[in-house]
């Protein structure tokens, strides 16, 4: 077994952490109560309701696609990008709707700011280790 790159331990606990955390909100089909504690919001009607938990499933998928980067280092840079987009798209439409910003939940901030981050972190580190692969190898 060949001894693991620098970072590699780190990077495949931050796509961990933030894959398994992110996959949460899929949890409103299961239970629509929690869009409240989730999203700030309060008896949606009926298409509130199914978008937010269509937004669950989206972020299922996405939590998915980062837990699968931690076995599949070929995917890593793509999920690590979708991630930091989704999450970085989701935060600046909040922030630049002051009607949004009440409802948004401190834990939430904090844990997309944090996986910003982390994933950015990685994705560096994925571009870097493929720019110093000779060329025509693999990953």
């Amino acid at each position: 077994m060949s001894p693991k790159p620098p970072g590699e331990i780190t990077a495949r606990a931050a796509l961990t952490v933030t894959g398994l955390i992110t996959t949460l909100p899929v949890l409103a089909l299961l239970n629509p109560s929690m869009v409240g504690s989730t999203y700030g919001v309060t008896d949606p009607d009926p298409m509130v309701l199914a978008l937010l938990q269509h937004r669950g499933v989206l972020q299922l998928l996405l939590g998915a696609a980062l837990l699968w980067a931690v076995l599949s280092p070929p995917v890593r840079l793509a999920a690590t990008l979708a991630a930091v987009l989704a999450k970085t798209a989701f935060l600046g439409l909040t922030f630049l709707n002051p009607a949004a910003r009440p409802g948004l939940s401190t834990v939430s901030i904090v844990f997309d700011l944090g996986s910003i981050a982390l994933l950015a972190f990685v994705a560096v580190r994925e571009v870097a280790a493929r720019r110093a692969q000779p060329a025509g190898t693999a990953a």
